[in-house]
């Protein structure tokens, strides 16, 4: 049977004129020509359909942790949003800050701290841990076993406990095309941006992205990436560092001006249903600084 096709009619298609998505611009108003001439399209007919859609993506059988993690390692990352009580938010950190390191420096527990935050600018009041497993799976239950007959980390959980009014985590893997995050020199700033894909479209965020982060390299922005395959799924973290609030304004506008970055952002909007930024600042005990 042949595949039938959505028709648009002919007032619909007038209403729509030049316009590439209902009461919307395309990348920029002057590059309409540049766009239409750099389209995907191998026929004219077809540029103003895919506007209204997202890229089409052929069907797979593999996993996306296959097709879009790091092959040559192993790691498995754990992330940890703790909501904490305003008036135990400084104990909290002392707290953390005493213990936490000691699994990262302990060889016999294969986790290490890859950055620990406050959130400065968004959901206040809010602490951000991010772990790496290495070794994967078997790592990360190896950890959680010895955790169980450490007394001194069980009792930091419970009087931790005491000073948190909520708790979630993720298990994530890292895009293969993003830096591994390695410890840097500070004083920094983190933004953290949390992408809420619709479900199917993770394959198409990753072909675009793979694409894309070229053009955020320029000041050693980019920290990591990272999707989600425990927890909430089709999740991706960006993890972003910058000097300060001005410096990270000057370099998200300096990716405006280089081509091609436009076209990534308008073609990756489509595929996401909720999107949020937070600011953070790194602890004392922070690999990342």
């Amino acid at each position: 049977m042949a595949p039938r096709l959505c028709s648009i009619p002919s007032a619909a298609r007038h209403l729509l004129g030049g316009r590439r998505l209902l009461g919307g611009r395309g990348p920029r108003a002057g590059d309409a020509a540049a766009a239409g001439a750099r389209s995907y399209s191998k026929d004219g007919e077809g540029s103003w359909f895919r506007s209204l859609f997202v890229h089409k993506v052929d069907p797979r059988k593999d996993a996306h942790s296959t097709l879009l993690s790091k092959k040559e390692t192993s790691n498995l990352y754990k992330i940890q949003f703790h909501n904490v009580k305003p008036e135990c938010l400084d104990a909290y950190n002392s707290i953390t800050e005493a213990v936490l390191p000691k699994l990262h420096l302990d060889e016999d527990y294969p986790c290490s701290l890859v950055g620990n935050w406050n959130t400065w600018y968004g959901e206040q009041d809010q602490a951000v841990h991010l772990w790496r497993f290495s070794g994967g799976y078997p790592a990360l239950m190896d950890c959680m076993n010895k955790l169980k007959s450490n007394k001194e980390y069980l009792e930091f959980r419970k009087e931790r406990s005491q000073m948190l009014l909520s708790r979630r985590n993720q298990m994530l893997l890292e895009f293969s095309f993003w830096n591994e995050p390695q410890p840097r020199a500070g004083p920094n700033i983190y933004e953290l941006r949390t992408y809420k894909l619709k479900p199917g479209t993770m394959i198409e965020w990753g072909n675009n992205w793979a694409r894309a982060i070229k053009y955020r390299q320029e000041n050693q922005e980019a920290v990591g990436g990272f999707f989600s395959q425990i927890g909430e799924l089709y999740v991706v973290h960006h993890l972003w560092a910058y000097k300060d609030l001005q410096s990270r304004e000057e370099t998200r506008n300096a990716a405006w001006r280089k081509r091609g970055w436009d076209e990534n952002v308008y073609y990756t909007v489509p595929l996401v249903r909720h999107m949020e930024s937070r600011i953070m600042i790194p602890l004392k005990i922070s690999p990342l600084q």
